[in-house]
């Protein structure tokens, strides 16, 4: 059954130019690894992980903004100032629409605790992993808008990376259609993937319902609204937050918490490559989906041109 599953996945994700569930797994690896540290916003661990991604970025042919990748920011969190630097890119659309596709994953963690590493893995290396296989997938065959890409820094104290990035676009708000949010894909006790996002955005829901349908993940609808309270309503739980206090649309692809999460034992060892490999498939057709149909996503938002 691994063998079949990954199979699948990997036609899903996998041609020559493109990811395939190797370099899937690779990426993940490396950005769990003991010597990252962690990647704890402002330590050399972040700093470390920052020049391995800027040079994926640059392998994809991910455009940069200006002379580079790295966009700093700071900000009071608590009784400290954090500086941190989101990495943001581009790949642009063959197409004539000046909307634009965000897709965004964070890349910090909490570093080390108790002199224990937190490698978060799946928190968020899975979601790293995952956005740089969409990249690469569209840098195979181009998107029809220009799709952002975005690593954003201190989400773990605060969202704060996806705040600066807001902020600060790179574009201007107004032609952002829609976030697609990456945030822990890789694992889940039920082998389930949940989108959340319609019930804030309900014209969202029937694409979300096409994804169910056709994703090689069980995929399911919710976590953003009743029935869900309190931690389990993901609303404001991640990156894509800083979207929707804008009014702008997101679809937060994550999976439900586990022992593991937010411990030393959310290790790369501990992912299910199976599961994995089909997460990290729907987020690539997802991305498809919503390039496909931002001008649509748009107008249904009531976004003016």
């Amino acid at each position: 059954m691994f063998l079949r599953s990954l199979a699948l996945a990997a036609t899903l994700i996998a041609t020559p130019a493109t990811a395939s569930p190797e370099q899937l797994f690779e990426d993940v690896r490396i950005l769990a690894a003991d010597d990252m540290a962690g990647r704890l916003v402002g330590t050399p661990g972040s700093a470390k992980a920052r020049a391995y991604l800027i040079a994926r970025m640059q392998g994809i042919g991910i455009e940069p903004f200006g002379e580079g990748y790295e966009q700093p920011f700071t900000t009071k969190h608590k009784d400290q100032t954090l500086n941190g630097v989101n990495l943001v890119g581009r790949i642009r659309g063959t197409g004539s629409s000046d909307r634009v596709l965000v897709i965004g994953a964070h890349y910090d963690h909490f570093g080390t605790r108790h002199g224990q590493v937190l490698n978060g893995a799946d928190d968020n290396a899975s979601g790293v992993a995952a956005l740089l296989a969409i990249a690469q997938d569209f840098a195979r065959k181009p998107p029809a808008h220009d799709v952002v890409f975005a690593l954003w820094d201190a989400e773990e104290q605060g969202l704060y990376g996806a705040h600066a990035f807001i902020d600060s676009p790179p574009v201007p708000l107004t032609r952002i259609a829609l976030n697609l949010n990456l945030d822990m894909l890789s694992r889940s006790d039920k082998g389930e993937l949940w989108i959340a996002g319609a019930h804030h955005y309900p014209f969202l829901r029937a694409r979300f319902e096409r994804l169910v349908k056709e994703a090689p993940v069980t995929l399911k609808i919710g976590h953003d609204g009743p029935p869900w309270k309190g931690i389990d309503d993901w609303t404001a739980g991640s990156d894509h937050f800083a979207f929707h206090r804008r009014g702008i649309p997101f679809a937060y692809l994550g999976v439900e918490d586990y022992p593991d999460y937010h411990q030393p034992s959310d290790d790369f060892e501990t992912i299910p490559k199976d599961f994995f490999a089909r997460s990290a498939a729907t987020a690539v057709m997802a991305a498809r989906l919503f390039d496909r149909e931002l001008g649509a996503i748009a107008k249904e938002a009531g976004q003016a041109k």
